[in-house]
């Protein structure tokens, strides 16, 4: 008999709506699961949002107070969705009633907020998974299992790169995004920890980083009310300063030897959501991108004359795809990365299996991000130390 696992989501802006939606798809897509999710509790401040949850999502209540939803006896996972600067009082919560706790990234907004949670759950003992949900993307699981098997040889240097247009619009409101104290910083919390999340999870430990940051957009039109992270002002609205960084590359080494280059932003125009890896061996390259996720670059070396990269497309023959779409090449989509996550984490609570990315993972995220900002004022090589000086949690 499958495990009964009920479920919190605290916020139900975008990712508590996908998790909350995942939830829902679980048991048609993932037929010999070993549990049963249950969609028990919303919490979110705005009342409409709770209607929905209720009406649209099956939520079996909505609650305003999150300290509620974290603290009823039928709820066993909690799922952190709210804006960052909540993260670690909502796991601080959920650790101390005992739930297991799946955060959205960065957890926290600055680095020691991250490790706050980690330490917090590690002495709780609760089992800890956090949202780096392109890790699941099949063909990124594919091009892991391409490079363990040693098909590019000596990785030589690793490509990382997340240029997004979320942010670009100069009369695109200031919402919480851009406030210190709200987000803490900026694309290096937002973006950059999904392309070092990709790197370590490929290619293993950054060891000393070296960086610059850049505010491009400095100053937003004031949001009145609620306010969308897509809203837009006029350019006669007042305006308030934008608090940390729109803009940040990365130099780094790789405890393996590789070099890496990292750049991220949320102001260019262009690419839309270009988070992608280019991956360079001794014996072949790969290279990926979420805009076309369901392509994987892959150049074999070899003396044939006419060799050059291989398109290999998405399809059921890869981890997961064939719950979502049969056949070769017919795509999956970027929610369907979030479900597989929540079906991982979930298996993983139900079987007392080991689950990655943990807080641990996250921890190790922030460790490059913290030598990164202490390259901002050293303009140096900085060393990547363990924030947490080596504690382990699940």
């Amino acid at each position: 008999m499958n495990r009964r696992i009920g479920v919190a989501v605290l916020g139900l802006g975008w990712m508590g709506q996908a998790h909350s939606r995942s939830m829902l798809r679980i048991p048609s897509l993932f037929p010999n699961r070993s549990f049963d999710p249950v969609l028990v509790v919303c919490a979110d401040t705005e009342e409409e949002r709770r209607e929905r949850a209720v009406r649209d999502f099956g939520f079996e209540r909505a609650v305003a107070d999150w300290h509620e939803a974290i603290n009823s006896d039928d709820v066993d996972v909690v799922w952190v969705t709210a804006p960052n600067m909540l993260h670690v009082p909502m796991i601080e919560a959920a650790c101390a009633a005992g739930k297991a706790v799946f955060s959205e990234k960065p957890i926290g907004g600055k680095p020691e907020q991250t490790v706050e949670a980690f330490e917090l759950a590690a002495k709780a003992g609760v089992r800890t998974g956090v949202g780096y949900n392109y890790l699941w993307a099949p063909l990124v699981l594919h091009a892991k299992h391409l490079i363990d098997s040693g098909a590019l040889g000596e990785i030589t240097h690793y490509r990382g790169r997340f240029l997004s247009m979320y942010g670009s619009d100069e009369l695109g409101l200031l919402t919480w995004r851009f406030i210190l104290d709200q987000a803490g910083y900026g694309v290096t919390s937002d973006i950059l920890s999904h392309s070092v999340s990709l790197a370590q999870f490929l290619i293993g430990d950054i060891t000393s980083v070296v960086g610059m940051q850049n505010t491009t957009i400095p100053k937003r039109p004031l949001p009145t009310g609620a306010a969308s992270h897509y809203g837009r002002g006029r350019p006669e609205d007042p305006k308030g300063d934008v608090e940390n960084e729109d803009f940040a590359s990365m130099l780094c080494h790789f405890e393996n030897g590789a070099t890496g280059t990292f750049e991220v932003s949320r102001t260019m125009v262009g690419p839309e959501s270009q988070n992608a890896f280019e991956i360079y061996g001794t014996k072949g390259s790969l290279a990926w991108n979420l805009e076309t996720m369901n392509e994987l670059q892959y150049y074999k070396l070899t003396e044939d004359p006419s060799s050059g990269y291989t398109t290999i497309y998405g399809g059921d023959r890869f981890p997961f795809h064939g719950a979502f779409s049969p056949g070769q090449a017919n795509p999956i989509a970027l929610e369907d990365l979030i479900t597989i996550e929540d079906f991982s984490f979930l298996e993983a609570v139900a079987t007392d299996a080991p689950f990655s990315p943990s807080f641990r993972e996250a921890v190790d995220v922030v460790n490059v991000q913290q030598a990164l900002i202490n390259s901002w004022g050293s303009k140096s090589w900085e060393n990547v130390t363990d924030l947490t000086g080596g504690s382990n949690g699940k």
